[in-house]
């Protein structure tokens, strides 16, 4: 099923203001509070997913110029938008003040708060993060790959994860009482809501570490620089991201990995400029060139072409060649195309023949007006 337009979603115009954005996205995430749709819950789920996919894409400058500009296909290039991507709607939400986001999150995508204390005593999922890949003009062209070395959280060798010594155990909180979070009821404009919060003794575990790990002081992961091979696809561009499953932070006490996202920056490069699958760059011709007609030689980025210019090209003519551009990131519609405009080199200094010549060139001009 195709993706509904962002704009229709938060229901606001195209040319909305980021207030006009985040009012929208507030209002509707009041409207699919799961106490508002107890009866048609998974309908509210989908819709809350949809609502906070647009905010994510139109509440960051970037990522709403790339979609007005190419449509879905412009924030992720292809790539798969997940859950962990939701981070400006958690901070949206969160400044509104009616219960927290990750609450909300519990509710639709883990089926309610009484499994969340059983969820994290089987162990926590770790952070996805984020990694910034410069490549070159060339390198995005033809797909490349690299061995990265990326920061990131591993399980603790010490404790294996666990975040505590060999042979220590762990006690039901007394805070919680091993639930891993703590109820407070609240009255709003909206009603009565229950605010449940992750107990800040034992962070949600409902459980203690009597002894903990003396490498990692009982966290389970230790910080590391990891050697990540990847495989950058064809045709990616700025702002285009890659979803390394799993090689994101460890998680906590046995729980699955988060994932790593590429985002690509492309190097400026000194010849050409780059226009979706298009490429634009310039070439010189002298005057007795453009005049008589040549043919000249082209850098692309699929190696050196030939370029006829006939004889009475004019500054700043333009000349195509087909499927030299860039490749589509999804393998379809070939290459775009190389533009190439033309440019007059006009001498500083002439010699005593060559003004000459010129000379007598603009008498036999003015002769034939």
């Amino acid at each position: 099923m195709a993706k509904q337009d962002y704009y229709e979603v938060l229901g606001v115009a195209r040319d909305a203001s980021e207030a006009d954005i985040k009012k929208a996205y507030r209002q509707k995430a009041k409207e699919l509070h799961p106490d508002r749709n107890p009866d048609d819950r998974k309908r509210a789920e989908e819709d809350f997913k949809r609502v906070a996919e647009a905010y994510e894409v139109l509440s960051d400058a970037q990522k709403r110029a790339q979609y007005d500009r190419y449509g879905h296909a412009g924030p992720d290039q292809g790539f798969t938008f997940g859950d962990t991507d939701f981070r400006r709607a958690r901070e949206a939400y969160r400044e509104f003040g009616f219960g927290g986001f990750d609450n909300l999150f519990d509710l639709f995508f883990r089926q309610g708060a009484a499994q969340t204390a059983a969820d994290r005593r089987r162990g926590a999922a770790g952070e996805s993060i984020e990694y910034r890949l410069r490549i070159t003009l060339e390198d995005a062209a033809r797909g490349t790959k690299m061995t990265l070395t990326v920061p990131r959280l591993a399980a603790c060798p010490a404790c294996a994860g666990t975040g505590m010594e060999p042979g220590s155990k762990k006690k039901a909180c007394s805070a919680c009482k091993g639930r891993g979070q703590i109820e407070h009821r609240q009255q709003s404009f909206l009603g009565s809501f229950i605010n449940i919060s992750t107990c800040p003794e034992c962070e949600g575990h409902g459980e203690i570490v009597e002894d903990p790990c003396h490498k990692c002081h009982g966290q389970g992961r230790v910080k590391e620089k990891s050697k990540i091979s990847i495989t950058v696809p064809a045709g990616v561009d700025t702002g285009s991201r890659l979803r390394l499953r799993d090689q994101g932070n460890a998680g906590v006490g046995g729980g699955p990995n988060g994932d790593l996202f590429i985002v690509i920056e492309i190097i400026p490069h000194p010849q050409f400029r780059r226009e979706g699958p298009d490429i634009h760059s310039r070439v010189t011709a002298s005057y007795p060139q453009a005049a008589l007609g040549t043919k000249l030689k082209v850098e692309t980025l699929w190696g050196e072409e030939t370029v006829s210019i006939p004889s009475g090209t004019q500054p700043g003519t333009v000349f195509r060649l087909r499927n030299k551009g860039m490749p589509s990131i999804h393998g379809l519609n070939g290459k775009g195309d190389h533009f190439v405009e033309v440019t007059i080199d006009v001498p500083a200094k002439l010699t005593a023949k060559q003004r000459q010549v010129v000379e007598e060139l603009a008498k036999s001009f003015e002769a034939t007006k």
